[in-house]
C-alpha cells in the first residue's frame, strides 16, 4: 500500500553514531547535549529568535496559550487537525470558529471580527498544509482588538512569507515534529517566539515550572524532548534541503497534471510553500469517495485531511455552521508525497484520478441528457 506519507529516516550510520554518544554519556533527557544542539541548529535554519523544543506539537500549543496568558475564548479555524481546537478546549479556552477563505483554505481574516465575543482574547490560526495565513491582515485585526495571535504551524516547517520564515509572525508559533511531518523527531514539536519573556515562560512551563534544582516558580508540565528523538532530528536536518527539493519536484508534477481538472489550494500572496502535503479538492463528496475507492483499488491510500470540519464536532458545540469549511472537508483528499516516491507510482495516482474524473464527467453528461 502506498500511503499518503512515508517517514524519512536519515542516514542510519549517523543515527547510530548519535546513539553511541548517548550510551557513552547516559544523558537521556532533561535538556541533553543533542537537544541543545538541535535547538540551535533549528533556530539558524529557520531564521527565528527563540525556539523551545517540546515532546509533541499538542503540548507546544497548550504551553503557548499558557505562556501568553490566554483565557476566555479564541477565534480559530474549523479547517485544521483536531489538536488546534482540542488544545484550546483542554485549556478551558472556548474555541469560536470563523470560516475559511475558499481559495487559500486558511482562516479568512474578514470572518474574525464578526465572530468576536466579549471574552475573546486570542486568534489561533493554522498555516494549512504549510500555506501561510494572511498574517499582515490578522496582525492588524489583533492589534486593533488587543488580541494575542498564535499560529499552529504544524505543517509550516520551512514555509516563508515575504522572504522570511512565516514562524516569525504572531506572538507565538508552534511546530509538530511528528513522524508524518517533512521534518520530524519521531515525536516532538517546538514553540517559536520573538519575545524573550514568552520564551522564558514557555521553558519553565515545559519543565514542571522548575527554574533550577531548588526553585519551583509555578505550575508546569513535562514537555521535554528526549535525546534519541533529538538524534533523529539532527540526522534529518542534515538532509532537509534534499527533502524540500524532492517534495517540490513531486508537487510540481502533480500540479502540471491535475491543475486543470480539480481544485488545488491557492498559495497565499508573497509566500513560499514547503509542499508538506499535496491536497486536491474533487467536485463533490460523491466524486471524492469514488476517487478514493479507485485509488485504494490500486493500493494507494490517500487521506481525508481535514475531515470532519471542526465546527461539527460534538464536544466543541455550540458553533455556527461554517459553510466553506464544511464544503471543502467533504471533497478533499491528500495524495501521497514524500522523498523517494517514484515517478511511476505518481503517474499511476495521476492516471487513476484523471480516469475517475473522466468517468464522472461522462456520468454527469449522461444524467443531464436524461433530465
Amino acid at each position: 500500500m502506498i500511503n499518503v506519507t512515508k517517514s524519512y529516516m536519515g542516514n542510519i550510520k549517523k543515527f547510530k553514531a548519535y546513539v553511541d554518544s548517548i550510551y557513552a554519556s547516559r544523558w537521556l533527557t532533561n535538556h541533553g547535549p543533542l537537544s541543545c544542539e538541535l535547538e540551535e541548529r533549528l533556530k539558524e535554519f529557520l531564521g527565528v529568535r527563540h525556539l523551545i523544543l517540546t515532546n509533541n506539537g499538542t503540548l507546544a500549543l497548550q504551553i503557548a496559550y499558557r505562556a501568553l496568558g490566554v483565557e476566555g475564548s479564541a477565534i480559530t479555524t474549523p479547517f485544521s487537525f483536531i489538536a488546534t481546537s482540542s488544545t484550546l478546549q483542554w485549556e478551558n479556552i472556548r474555541p469560536v470558529f470563523a470560516d475559511i477563505d475558499p481559495h487559500t483554505w486558511n482562516l479568512d481574516p474578514e470572518q474574525i471580527v464578526p465572530n468576536l465575543c466579549e471574552d475573546t482574547r486570542a486568534i489561533v490560526a493554522t498555516h494549512v498544509f504549510g500555506n501561510p495565513c494572511d498574517v499582515k491582515r490578522i496582525q492588524q485585526i489583533a492589534g486593533k482588538h488587543h488580541l494575542k495571535t498564535i499560529y499552529d504551524g504544524a505543517h509550516a516547517f520551512g514555509a516563508k512569507h515575504a522572504g522570511e520564515s512565516v514562524l516569525n509572525w504572531g506572538d507565538a508559533s508552534t511546530l509538530s515534529f511528528h513522524a508524518t511531518k517533512l521534518f520530524h523527531t519521531i515525536e516532538g514539536g517546538a514553540i517559536v517566539t520573538n519575545d524573550a519573556d514568552v520564551a522564558e515562560r514557555a521553558r519553565l512551563l515545559g519543565n514542571f515550572g522548575i527554574a533550577d534544582f531548588e526553585t519551583i516558580e509555578g505550575l508546569g508540565i513535562n514537555a521535554k524532548l528526549n535525546e534519541f528523538s533529538a538524534a533523529m532530528g539532527l540526522c534529518i536536518l542534515d538532509d532537509i534541503h534534499l527533502i524540500l527539493e524532492q517534495r517540490a519536484e513531486i508537487a510540481h508534477h502533480y500540479t502540471q497534471a491535475l491543475g486543470g481538472y480539480m481544485d488545488l489550494q491557492q498559495a497565499s500572496e508573497d509566500s513560499e510553500l514547503n509542499h508538506s502535503y499535496f491536497p486536491v479538492a474533487l467536485r463533490d463528496n460523491a466524486h471524492m469517495l469514488s476517487a478514493r475507492a479507485a485509488l485504494q483499488a490500486h493500493d494507494i491510500n490517500p487521506r481525508r485531511y481535514f475531515y470532519p470540519s471542526l465546527d461539527t464536532v460534538d464536544y466543541l458545540q455550540p458553533q455556527s455552521p461554517q459553510q466553506h469549511s464544511q464544503a471543502l472537508s467533504q471533497r478533499i483528499l491528500c495524495l501521497p508525497i514524500y522523498p523517494g516516491l517514484g515517478r511511476e507510482v505518481q503517474d499511476r495516482i495521476i492516471d487513476t484520478l484523471l480516469c475517475e474524473n473522466d468517468t464522472t464527467l461522462a456520468q454527469a453528461a449522461a444524467l443531464a441528457k436524461v433530465v
